[in-house]
């Protein structure tokens, strides 16, 4: 069997947890199959062509749809505005102005992606890149949590206008087209194994002023459609040859991704009400770390 059911139910899960964590799905889905000994697992996951591909496509669907699910009203909202404003030509309200900024905070990570995914997926999805990588995500996020505190970073907070949580920060909608690329075009980071896509839309985020709750709602709506995209982009792998024998496997691990998704977005959102990016930072490094000294 090229993966058996176990092996996806670990591998959903995993999946599910951490393409919403600050913590790198991609270069988990490298470290843990090999801290398991899961050789063949390991080597499907950098070859051009393999059954682990096929079987990552159901669990990166799910994820989105577990989103999807989650933000539904907003969602509703977000894309009710965008017809409106292709009828008006106008945005004139926070929903509208929010399909936008989430349009054109796609673009670069989708165009990016297109061209460079497969070259960088086979050189760097490999257990010691992902381990370096890993490693690396948590400095980001610590210093995106210094840079946070930075007066400048306060002052950009305080000249737009704040929102009613409880941390300062300025109110999402006021984020400018320049802004929403800045966040959104970060996601190309985490086309390298280790990096997380979360955790460096957050830290982009709160370095245009957000505080963490509203990075993170930005970072999983810039997410979704990223995720959705890539995973049905990628079908064809999934129902054609090198899905044979792991679709079975793929449906299974897709309803734990989805599930554990969904769970995990909901603990993140109120997570992130009161606390910060330093935790993730902390498992990241000590991770990576113990990863490297045991495959490097």
């Amino acid at each position: 069997m090229l993966i058996t059911y176990f092996q996806a139910i670990v591998i959903g899960f995993i999946q599910g947890v951490t393409e919403l964590f600050p913590i790198s799905s991609l270069g988990h889905s490298v470290l843990v199959p090999e801290w398991f000994g899961w050789t063949n697992v390991v080597a499907a996951q950098s070859a051009d062509e393999s059954f682990y591909l096929a079987f990552l496509v159901a669990l990166h669907v799910a994820t989105a749809i577990a989103l999807v699910v989650y933000f539904r009203d907003e969602w509703r909202r977000i894309i009710v505005g965008l017809f409106q404003t292709l009828r008006s030509r106008r945005i004139d309200t926070p929903d509208q102005r929010m399909a936008w900024l989430l349009i054109v905070g796609t673009i670069p990570v989708g165009v990016v992606g297109l061209a460079f995914e497969h070259t960088l997926r086979t050189v760097f999805a490999k257990p010691t890149a992902a381990a370096i990588f890993l490693t690396l995500n948590g400095l980001v996020l610590f210093a995106g949590e210094w840079y946070r505190r930075r007066a400048s970073v306060r002052a950009l907070a305080a000249a737009h206008p704040q929102h009613e949580h409880p941390e300062p920060g300025r109110q999402l909608q006021s984020l400018a087209v320049g802004d929403a690329v800045f966040v959104g075009g970060s996601q190309i980071a985490a086309l390298f194994a280790g990096i997380s896509r979360s955790g460096v839309t957050m830290v982009t985020g709160l370095a245009r002023g957000l505080d963490h709750e509203d990075a993170a709602r930005f970072s999983f709506l810039l997410a979704t459609p990223v995720i959705l995209a890539a995973g049905l982009y990628k079908l064809p792998e999934l129902l054609g040859p090198n899905g044979d024998g792991v679709r079975g496997q793929a449906l299974v691990g897709a309803i734990v991704a989805g599930l554990a998704a969904y769970v995990s977005v909901r603990f993140l959102v109120r997570f992130f009400e009161t606390r910060t990016l330093t935790p993730f930072a902390i498992y990241c490094v000590v991770v990576g770390v113990a990863s490297l000294i045991r495959f490097g």
